[in-house]
């Protein structure tokens, strides 16, 4: 086998065999040619290469979302850096592990006009959770060992993206043959979470739960088959608790409440039913929640406590955080479930009436409005075959999906940590290559397009597919409040256009098809699902104007 001479690089390539980190996505250059070089002649490693700096570490985040374990994205020195940031931010926020590995030049040689040179030390510091600022000097390496040393490991037990600087001198690309040995076994074993019993904070919980008549649990994101049957079935069969799950909270029970949206939102001007509704104990767990509404509610309407479960931190989203638990939820329901009692309440009784008449409302509302982005939702969740994956972009498409019944055998995600456009499909892209599912990316025009070198790479299975949805603009504009009068508002807010998949996908080897009704819609879907030898994109278009009043006369209609 052959390995790089330069034995800095040899030590970084020791240290990921080291922590079992086999998947590591390149983006091509010469300062990163000593670990490009070493990696990929080792067949203990799978490699990836991706031009694209921000599009291969939106890869590595889809492809570590799914394998639960750090990815590595290494790439050259200079501005090819700065490009991993958007990733980062969002493994920062959804607790995704990443490697960042940046060659670099030797710290004498940065500020003296060197090109591809900036200042890469720390470079992520707000947005991770280590920096190793390695050193090139042979005399001073065994700092480079706890330097790895805690790198590694606080990606592993805490779940986020670390950065590992690591400056080259020339030469570069000189091989020699040979083993690396290697290093002693370390524990990597994740962080587990106790709940203290006799926390005070714990008595406390214990003495709400038993009291309070209304208690509202709020489910944010979560990965699929997290919360076990014994939890489900103890926050199910509480007629004083209501559970509010949204679809990237892969949760599910037979009388929980999964459409916010669609059961708050025609409240607003309702005093009666807003103090029916506001609970006196608020419980939350999972990442982030998607409904502005519920937010604003609970912010306005706060309960008298509200204790967050989660095992690494918390968000004092509502203004009224009374405890963070840290524990899985889990965890602290089985350890405290035998001392919970229900209390006779008709709050969950209450609204799962109005839960049925909003559906009855939503289901005859889809009757009578014409084909719109709304109508094409509604087909779509219907149509999606079982026991896929599907991916969400952000912007209107994560929040129409909050609004539909999405079946339980699928396996939602988006990225909700920074809400972002820029990345979905090259997430998506690498999830996929982490499943033996089909995955199925649905996004809007914007997104797919400002992303469109997700689709510069050689690893798109053959059962990847992407609903695409061409309304021809910034739709999510018109819905939000603002200018929409303006002469301007088509340039600078809604970014009017007249793109179309047909020669991305001729590019890049995809099967193309398009549906520009309700009719070529429903004969597309059959033969589009069926697919499973080539990746392949459906494109729908929808009315630019007519969208924003069918969703936002939606909410009036189902009250």
């Amino acid at each position: 086998m052959k390995y790089p001479k330069i034995k800095l690089a040899q030590k970084v390539i020791q240290y990921c065999k080291l922590y079992n980190i086999r998947h590591i996505i390149i983006s091509p250059g010469s300062r990163n040619a000593p670990l490009t070089m070493g990696f990929y002649e080792d067949s203990f490693f799978k490699c990836y290469s991706i031009v694209d700096e921000r599009s291969a570490a939106f890869f590595g985040l889809g492809l570590a979302q799914q394998i639960k374990h750090p990815v590595v994205l290494l790439c050259t020195s200079g501005s090819a850096v700065v490009n991993y940031h958007p990733a980062i931010t969002e493994a920062f926020y959804s607790d995704i592990p990443l490697l960042v590995i940046s060659a670099d030049r030797p710290a004498n040689k940065i500020d003296i006009g060197d090109g591809q040179t900036i200042r890469q030390r720390n470079i992520f510091a707000n947005h991770t959770l280590y920096n190793a600022n390695l050193i090139n000097d042979e005399v001073e390496f065994s700092g480079n060992e706890v330097l790895l040393q805690q790198a590694f490991t606080s990606s592993i037990k805490n779940k986020g993206p670390v950065h590992i600087n690591v400056p080259f001198e020339e030469p570069l690309y000189e091989m020699i043959e040979g083993e690396l040995p290697l290093l002693p076994n370390v524990d990597i074993t994740s962080n587990t979470s106790t709940v203290p019993h006799d926390s005070n904070y714990i008595q406390s919980f214990i003495k709400d739960w038993n009291q309070y008549s209304k208690k509202l649990i709020l489910a944010g994101v979560q990965n699929p088959d997290e919360i076990n049957l014994n939890t489900i079935n103890l926050l199910n069969n509480d007629g004083a608790v209501i559970v509010m799950t949204e679809t990237t909270s892969n949760l599910f029970g037979e009388s929980f409440f999964p459409a916010i949206d669609q059961l708050i939102a025609p409240i607003e001007k309702l005093e009666q039913e807003i103090s029916i509704l506001q609970p006196e104990m608020l419980i939350t767990f999972g990442g982030m929640i998607i409904s502005k509404k519920i937010k604003a509610f609970l912010r306005k309407y706060p309960p008298k406590a509200h204790y967050h479960i989660n095992d690494k931190k918390a968000y004092d989203t509502y203004f009224c955080l009374t405890h963070h638990f840290k524990s899985t939820v889990n965890n602290f329901f089985d350890s405290i479930a035998e001392k919970l009692t229900n209390v006779p309440s008709d709050y969950k009784a209450y609204w799962s009436r109005i839960k049925q008449h909003r559906l009855q409302q939503h289901n005859r509302y889809i009757n009578e409005i014409p084909y719109s982005d709304f109508l094409v939702y509604h087909y779509l969740f219907n149509e999606i075959p079982e026991n896929c994956m599907l991916q969400l972009s952000n912007s209107s498409t994560v929040r129409y999906a909050q609004l539909f019944h999405i079946k339980p055998s699928l396996k939602v995600f988006c990225n909700r940590g920074t809400s972002g456009i820029d990345g979905s499909t090259s997430t998506a892209i690498g999830a996929a290559n982490a499943s033996n599912t089909p995955v199925i990316l649905i996004t809007g025009d914007l997104s797919f397009f400002y992303d469109s070198n997700a689709l510069w790479n050689d690893y798109i299975p053959g059962n990847f597919k992407i609903i695409l949805i061409n309304n021809g603009g910034g739709g999510i504009f018109r819905i939000l409040p603002g200018p929409k009068t303006s002469t301007k508002f088509h340039t600078y807010f809604e970014t009017r256009h007249q793109l179309q998949a047909n020669h991305l996908c001729e590019m890049f080897g995809f099967t193309y098809s398009s549906a520009q009704n309700i009719e070529e819609l429903t004969h597309q879907l059959p033969d589009f699902f069926s697919t499973e030898t080539q990746p392949a994109l459906l494109e729908i278009f929808t009315p630019t104007k007519i969208n924003d009043e069918v969703l936002l006369r939606y909410f009036d209609f189902i009250r």
